[in-house]
């Protein structure tokens, strides 16, 4: 029976009743050691019934074995990886140990949970029940999680159990549940039912010291006398000075444990510190000690430990943590040479070599090469099988086995390069701080001042990140192991937005073609044409940084449909090479080009894969910059709710961190959407906000265009004056029709009335030699035709607004439509609301217009789910919801549907 949680289990059996519905749910429930985190679990487990519960839970000493936690979830339907998509089977045997094979995609991974889930459900709710959460290896915590946050119409209850205070144990974007001490008539009732023979100045004291945690009230009457339950207790008969109940509850059972006989300790000590459960090995490890099955006897009467036929389980993790801290050091060193032996010369490597080796190292106090070099095969194994956090924490121990200096720099700079990729950027930066760079060899400091931008990237600021790489290549002579750190530099110089940061780097590039892009991005714009002259005769082979770093220049100077190409060959690359560390920045810039070019919804669903990706690995960075991508096209879609929350939110982080060129987006994705409303003056505050953020003329540009039209429609003309200029500039140094043709536009908006009409065919002519741009097209279409109507040249001015109305309706740019549309009506044309081309697809969701999309190209549910990763279940159940909405009945008839509607 659970006391004073009503609420908590009302919460948890809606949930439960949803799921039998389809609907899907992810909760952490949490709080101090003691407050009914695992009675809850259990209470849902009893609601979910037999055969409709999986479960796993973490252990401490099996915190580095990747994939070890969610091994033990998903091994009861194992059986339904047969029917699964093979690059999701392929992950999951990999991830199990199952075909020897490295985890070559995470997101393969995270989606096989996500859709073995949704086929384990079947017809029914499936629960998930993940106790100590806190303790699970971090591999399988980040696929739990991943699976968790996409949770959507699958019938599937994950429910974590997180003990709060536990460094690593937080699982951000999900919601959570905050267990609170009981009240005071759950207190009384618990005590009255469970706890017999207190007198009222002893209940009284339990219950101050218990502070309502339900453990305490039930475990600190265990530890006292008879006399003492009687009433006979001084001030300091219970540990009052102690920090919490949680620390008192572990106070109690260690002295149940000293009252235990020594063989009896020494078992106890020996199956805490292996935490395996394995009661086999813990016997033959106990065996050093004198131990035999029967000391085991006293623990099992004392209720501290639970025995099966062959499994041995402390009856709670507070008693495993009491009988550990409470040895002697030489004790517990002695209990883990003794299981190591134990293993000894077990089959199997990878099944019990990892274990021992890690007993091993726990056993050791001093230098040891041996134990070192143990260690890092096991880092080597479990980065093998994607298990980077283990990976970390194996060279890290390695490092701190070693004597060798220039080797433990090495060790230490491995396990600062693996926890990066694990997301673990608090512990990167503290590993980083014990590094000695002097003992690297300008490859591995390169690496290593590239991941200490990284933490840099993503905890504090570009600038920052950019000066240690500046830093770094003033130590480095070669230009080989150069580039790659200037490569960086250039990039958050950028994201600084700082135009003498940008000189610096500047400065130091070397006049060479392998480095004339960096120089056109960091330099003069009247030096851009000559420079890219120079890279472009250069031709060589890139690898990622590179192309990411071209792909950046095309968009910067208007070739978008090169930087499309570009951005998509990489994401391919990353995708077939399992490039994790790049995924999110190719996503970032393949959206962006599809923006320029028009292609909202492709760009949507780019941006919004990338956003997951930045989100599962912690990218903070990069998650502003796509936020700020998603806000624009919700600006130009006319989503105002949508526009504004994800721009706020982009401007928190990057005003917090400085990221001012991610600022700069997030306020020009407002200024567009106040633009679009015909909000003239707001658009302009956000434009020049925008503008005020970046420092170099080539950073500039992309909003430019945008601030000329904002302070001519808000009748500011004068403040149009030095962005038509820079505009100008800007232009001629990219050389592109589409940069020309923006030039001219705001040529028409500012220039002398006379000349605005030769300003406005130059542009469109220029629009028509690259059709690559049909939005800003649209924009030239819409503001000739308002010029024209002004100039009573009504029959000429609705042959403009009608293309720009056909155009903006095509790219379901709604605020622009309607600013055409109203243009036209004041223009003497008669126009039919119900005959707009995207009024259909604007009745779907942003998530049901992305499956319909695909599911018109013909990609199957499966297909659709591992692109949006999503569950099959979930795909289906928005088509389910999209077909009304479109008229239809099945999914056939979408490809005709979509031709005549985009």
């Amino acid at each position: 029976m659970l006391y004073g949680r009503e609420t908590e289990q009302d919460q948890i059996r809606r949930i439960l009743d949803r799921a039998g519905d389809g609907a899907g749910c992810a909760l952490v429930i949490h709080g101090e050691a003691g407050m009914g985190k695992t009675a809850l679990l259990e209470y849902a487990a009893g609601l979910a019934g037999p055969g409709r519960v999986l479960r796993t839970v973490g252990i401490e000493s099996e915190m580095e074995l990747a994939f070890g936690g969610l091994h033990q979830l998903l091994w009861p339907v194992t059986s339904h990886l047969e029917r699964l998509p093979e690059p999701q089977a392929a992950a999951l045997n990999a991830a199990f140990g199952l075909s020897g094979e490295a985890v070559r995609d995470r997101f393969s991974l995270g989606t096989a949970v996500l859709t073995i889930l949704s086929q384990a459900a079947g017809g029914g709710p499936l629960l998930c029940v993940i106790d100590d959460s806190q303790w699970l290896d971090r591999a399988s915590l980040d696929a739990l999680t991943f699976a968790a946050r996409r949770l959507h119409s699958e019938g599937v209850v994950m429910l974590f159990g997180v003990r709060d205070g536990v460094p690593g144990g937080q699982i951000a974007g999900l919601p959570r549940l905050l267990l609170h001490g009981l009240d005071p008539a759950a207190v009384d009732a618990l005590l009255t039912d469970r706890v017999a023979a207190l007198s009222p100045y002893a209940r009284d004291r339990i219950v101050e010291q218990a502070q309502g945690n339900p453990l305490a009230l039930l475990e600190l009457p265990a530890a006292l006398t008879a006399e003492q339950r009687a009433g006979q207790l001084n001030p300091i008969a219970l540990p009052a000075g102690l920090a919490s109940p949680s620390s008192r509850i572990q106070e109690t059972f260690q002295e149940q444990i000293r009252r235990l006989p020594d063989p009896t300790r020494a078992m106890l000590l020996v199956a805490a510190a292996d935490d395996s459960g394995d009661l086999d090995l813990v016997l033959r490890a106990s065996t050093r000690f004198g131990a035999t099955l029967e000391d085991l006897e006293p623990a099992e009467h004392a209720a501290l430990v639970v025995l099966t036929e062959n499994r041995v389980a402390f009856r709670h993790p507070l008693i495993r943590s009491a009988t550990y801290q409470n040895a002697a050091l030489a004790r517990r060193l002695a209990a883990h040479r003794a299981l190591a032996d134990a293993l000894d010369g077990e089959s199997g490597v990878g099944k019990h070599t990892d274990r021992r080796a890690w007993h091993l190292a726990a056993a050791t106090t001093g230098a040891d090469e041996a134990v070192a070099a143990q260690m890092v095969g096991v880092a080597q194994r479990a980065g093998g099988r994607q298990g980077t956090a283990s990976a970390s924490a194996a060279y890290e121990r390695a490092a701190q086995l070693t004597a060798d200096s220039a080797g433990r720099a090495r060790l230490l700079a491995a396990a600062a390069f693996t926890s990066a990729e694990a997301g673990q950027f608090h512990r990167t930066a503290a590993l980083t701080d014990r590094i000695n760079a002097l003992t690297l060899d300008p490859v591995m400091l390169a690496d290593f001042a590239r991941v200490r931008a990284i933490v840099e990237l993503d905890r504090g600021s570009p600038g920052e990140a950019a000066r240690i790489l500046l830093e770094c290549a003033d130590r480095i002579s070669r230009s080989a192991d150069l580039a790659p750190v200037l490569t960086e530099a250039v990039q958050t110089a950028r994201s600084s937005g700082d135009g003498q940061l940008l000189a610096e780097v500047a400065a130091r590039l070397p006049d060479s073609p392998d480095y004339a892009v960096a120089r056109a991005m960091t330099g003069p714009l009247d030096a851009v044409r000559d420079t890219m002259r120079q890279a472009r005769a250069a031709g060589r082979e890139a690898g990622f940084a590179e192309r990411i770093l071209a792909s950046t220049y095309d968009q910067l100077f208007a070739d978008h449909r090169a930087a499309l190409d570009t951005a998509t060959d990489c994401v391919r690359d990353c995708r077939d090479q399992d490039v994790v560390g790049w995924l999110h920045t190719a996503l970032h810039l393949l959206a962006d080009a599809q923006l320029s070019l028009g292609l909202y919804d492709e760009a949507r669903a780019a941006a919004t894969e990338g956003l997951a990706v930045a989100e599962q690995f912690g990218r903070r960075h990069r998650e502003t910059y796509l936020r700020a991508t998603l806000a624009t096209i919700a600006a130009l879609q006319g989503e105002q709710e949508r526009c504004a929350g994800l721009s706020e939110a982009a401007l928190r982080y990057a005003d917090a961190h400085g990221i001012e060129l991610a600022a700069a987006h997030a306020h020009r994705a407002l200024g567009l959407l106040a633009l679009g409303l015909g909000h003239a003056g707001n658009a302009l505050t956000h434009m020049e906000a925008a503008r005020s953020r970046v420092g170099h003329p080539a950073l500039a540009a992309f909003l430019l265009p945008d601030l000329v039209e904002a302070a001519v429609r808000a009748g500011q003309r004068e403040r149009a004056a030095e962005p038509v200029e820079l505009l100008a500039q800007w232009a001629q140094a990219a050389n592109r029709p589409a940069a020309l043709a923006l030039s001219h536009r705001c040529r028409a908006l500012t220039g002398p009335e006379g000349e605005a009409e030769r300003h406005f065919t130059a542009a469109l002519r220029l629009h028509d030699a690259d059709t690559t741009q049909p939005f800003e097209r649209a924009r030239t279409e819409l503001l000739y035709g308002e010029w024209l109507r002004r100039e009573r040249r009504r029959t000429d001015a609705r042959s403009r607004l009608r293309t720009a109305l056909e155009a903006f309706e095509t790219l379901g740019a709604q605020p622009w439509a309607a600013r055409a549309r109203t243009e036209l009506q004041a223009s003497g044309e008669t126009l039919d609301p119900d005959s707009r081309p995207n009024a259909l697809l604007g009745r779907l969701s942003p998530q049901e217009r992305e499956v319909v999309r695909l599911a018109a190209t013909g990609a199957t549910n499966r297909e659709i789910a591992t692109r949006l990763f999503l569950s099959p279940r979930t795909v289906g159940h928005h088509l389910y919801r999209a077909f009304p909405k479109l008229g239809v009945s099945n999914r056939t008839e979408l490809p005709t549907l979509l031709g005549q509607d985009r």
